[in-house]
């Protein structure tokens, strides 16, 4: 019986990102869908797990005899995905031990990490309390406005907490890897998170200074960390074209997510209903 909870939950979460494509209309609504589209199924697996877990090896559930398999099979997914969350936080600490050896300067009134490099870079790195990085060339070649905007948009990042619930994302990113549309979905949740830091940093400078900024950075390599940074550049050239195209047209403002939309996540709870029928 477990055996088949655990294809009925792969079914279910395989289904759901099978026929994803990819949203249109605005921010907040393609946000709603693809994060639902991107944690739904790893939540089901998870309390499928959990489930599977609390139940144990012994006893019966509808009628039909348990067994180690399906338990010994739990238990190494929940190993798997912890090692993964391990891994996951390691790569984070060398992103913050190698931004705390930059030396603190001050910019524009604040206390900043310089990177010493040509390449044009600025990032938030750390978890709940990130610090800002910025590179030197950056600092050489932007204008005191252009700077300001680069600021803001990092102040955007800062705001909505995007290096710590990224990581989060990040780490179920990779413990689904092997989900349909798991990348797709993915970059899409990344070119969502500047245009969230975009619309931030437009309401208090001017967007196509903004827009600018953008096109400096591009145009120069940048430095990039695998976790742990919501950097400005981007190195997708269609990305660059939708931010830059939010930025001219009219500002969407970014509304607060409603409690309701959190209640469909509910049903990734079924699963651990299935304890009360175990005997």
């Amino acid at each position: 019986m477990h055996l088949m909870m655990i294809l009925a939950t792969l079914a279910v979460a395989y289904s759901t990102r099978y026929k994803w494509t990819e949203f249109q209309g605005s921010w907040s609504l393609r946000w709603r869908q693809t994060l639902f589209l991107f944690l739904f199924p790893p939540l089901l697996i998870f309390m499928t797990v959990v489930s599977l877990l609390c139940m144990g090896p012994q006893g019966k559930m509808g009628g039909l005899q348990t067994g180690w398999f399906s338990y010994v099979l739990a238990y190494g997914c929940l190993a798997y995905f912890h090692i993964l969350c391990i891994k996951h936080a390691w790569q984070g600490w060398l992103s913050v031990k190698s931004a705390r050896n930059c030396p603190v300067v001050n910019c524009a009134g604040r206390q900043v990490r310089l990177l010493n490099t040509g390449a044009l870079f600025a990032g938030q790195i750390g978890f709940w309390q990130p610090e800002l990085v910025l590179s030197q060339g950056l600092l050489q070649t932007l204008s005191p406005a252009h700077l300001e905007t680069v600021l803001a948009h990092e102040q955007g990042h800062y705001h909505y907490r995007d290096t710590f619930w990224f990581f989060w994302l990040g780490w179920v990113s990779s413990c689904t890897a092997w989900l349909p549309n798991t990348d797709a979905l993915w970059q899409e949740l990344l070119v969502l998170r500047e245009l969230r830091a975009d619309a931030h940093a437009a309401s208090q400078v001017d967007p196509l200074l903004l827009a600018e900024s953008l096109l400096y950075v591009v145009s120069s390599q940048p430095v990039s960390s695998e976790i742990c940074c919501a950097a400005l550049g981007s190195s997708s050239a269609d990305r660059l074209e939708q931010r830059i195209d939010a930025l001219l047209a009219q500002p969407e403002p970014t509304p607060e997510t409603q409690p309701q939309y959190w209640n469909s996540f509910l049903l990734a709870l079924l699963p651990l209903i299935t304890v009360i029928f175990h005997t």
